[in-house]
C-alpha cells in the first residue's frame, strides 16, 4: 500500500512538533542553576511527592484452644458370688440321647466301664464319616505294532558301472554312514535314471534318515519302473506301507499291504 508523500511530510512534522513538546516540558520542570556571590535564593519549585498509604496493622487471629475432656476412668468391681455362678454353668451341660440297648443279665448287673460313657460322647460328637469312593482303573490304550518290515535283499543284476557303485552304497549304509550311500546311489541313478532297484534302495536309506515322506514317494517310482518284475513291485509297496506308519497313517500302511498282497 502506497501513501501519498504529503501524508507522510505532515507525519514527521507531527512526531517532529511532539518531540519539541516534550523537550520543552522537560526543561521546564529543571531548577535553575543557583548563582553564587549574589546572596539570593533561588527556589526551586515544589515537586509532589506521592501519598504512601499508611500500613494498617495486621491482626493476626490465634485459634483458641479446644479444651480436652477428661479420660474415662473405668472402675472395675469383683464379682459377687462366683461360686453359685461355676455351680450354675456346671448344671448346665449338653446331655445326649443314648439309645438303650437290651443287656444281658451279667452285662445289667455289671459296673460300667470308666471310658464306657467318655467314648459314647466321643461317638455322638463325631460327624458321621465321608463314603469312600474307589475309582476304577482306566484301561490302557491298546497300541498296535504294526508288522515287521523286511526289505528286499535279493535284486536283479545291474551293468558293471552301477553294480560298482551300489556295491559301494551298501559298504558305506553298513558302515553307518548314510551320507555317502545316499550319496553313491544318486550317481548310479544319473547313470540309469530307469531303474527300479536303484529308486529302491534310494527309498531305503531317506527310510534310515527319517525322511518317510521323501522314502514313499521314491518307493513309488520304483514300483511304477518295475513293470515286469511282480518281486519289485511287492516290495516296492511294502516299503511304501512302512513309510506311511511311520508317518502315522496307519489306514494308508493297511492299503498299502493289501495292494502289495495282490501281487
Amino acid at each position: 500500500m502506497n501513501i501519498p508523500l504529503y501524508i507522510t511530510m505532515l507525519i514527521r512534522r507531527l512526531i517532529l512538533l511532539g518531540a519539541l513538546t516534550l523537550l520543552l516540558a522537560g526543561c521546564a520542570t529543571q531548577a535553575p542553576a543557583p548563582v553564587y556571590g549574589s546572596g539570593a535564593v533561588v527556589r526551586s519549585k515544589t515537586t509532589r511527592l506521592p501519598l504512601k498509604k499508611p500500613k494498617m496493622p495486621t491482626q493476626v487471629i490465634v485459634p483458641k484452644p479446644i479444651p480436652k475432656a477428661p479420660p474415662e476412668v473405668v472402675e472395675t468391681k469383683p464379682l459377687d458370688n462366683v461360686e453359685s455362678l461355676n455351680q450354675k454353668l456346671e448344671e448346665v451341660q449338653p446331655q445326649f440321647m443314648v439309645s438303650e440297648v437290651p443287656k444281658t443279665e451279667q452285662e445289667a448287673t455289671a459296673p460300667p466301664a470308666a471310658g464306657s460313657e467318655q467314648a459314647a460322647l466321643n461317638s455322638a460328637q463325631q460327624p458321621p464319616s465321608e463314603p469312600v469312593v474307589v475309582e476304577e482303573p482306566k484301561p490302557e490304550p491298546v497300541v498296535i505294532q504294526p508288522p515287521a518290515f523286511e526289505p528286499l535283499q535279493k535284486f536283479p543284476p545291474l551293468s558293471p558301472a552301477v553294480g560298482v557303485l551300489a556295491s559301494a552304497a551298501n559298504q558305506s549304509s553298513q558302515s553307518g554312514n548314510v551320507e555317502a550311500a545316499t550319496t553313491t546311489i544318486e550317481r548310479a541313478i544319473r547313470i540309469e535314471p530307469r531303474n527300479a532297484t536303484l529308486y529302491y534302495k534310494l527309498a531305503l536309506l531317506k527310510l534310515k534318515q527319517s525322511k518317510p515322506r521323501l522314502a514313499e514317494d521314491l518307493a513309488k517310482k520304483a514300483a511304477l519302473l518295475a513293470s515286469n518284475d511282480a518281486n519289485m513291485k511287492k516290495h516296492s509297496w511294502l516299503l511304501i506301507a512302512r513309510a506311511r506308519e511311520v508317518q502315522g497313517d496307519i489306514e494308508g500302511g493297511k492299503e498299502a499291504r493289501a495292494k502289495a498282497d495282490s501281487f
